[in-house]
């Protein structure tokens, strides 16, 4: 992933100083605000749902302004990058958040950043 973003600026590309803009709306299907999951580690299944916006397997520095990829951040670290509205991460006994953020095709934010966030918990 880092030699196709990478590669675009080793042939002379540069990225633009401004962020783009996008009518994306991002939401968590599941996990649901406060719900509670078993084990240690738990298998916590994510499902998103994207309005107006296009998720896109490619990188690159030319910006457009709904098509991007998913960042998934649980407590605040980067576990998963991905161009699909599913996924499954685990998480620790413990209170957790999920962030899920709609970035542009160059792994940066938009402006606005297009965030959804909820709250869960694993108990052992």
């Amino acid at each position: 992933m880092i030699t196709v973003t990478a590669y675009p600026v080793l042939v002379g590309a540069r990225p633009s100083l401004s962020r783009p803009s996008t009518t994306g709306k991002l939401d968590i299907v599941s996990p649901v605000n406060g719900e509670s999951f078993q084990g240690d580690p738990a298998s916590i299944p994510v499902e998103l749902q994207l309005d107006g916006a296009t998720l896109v397997a490619t990188s690159s520095l030319r910006l457009v302004p709904n098509e991007g990829h998913i960042h998934l951040y649980l407590d605040g670290s980067l576990v998963s990058m991905t161009t699909g509205l599913t996924a499954q991460i685990t998480a620790r006994p413990g209170s957790h958040v999920l962030r899920a953020e709609f970035v542009a095709i160059d792994h940066l934010p938009f402006d606005p950043p297009v965030v959804a966030t909820v709250t869960f918990s694993v108990q052992s």
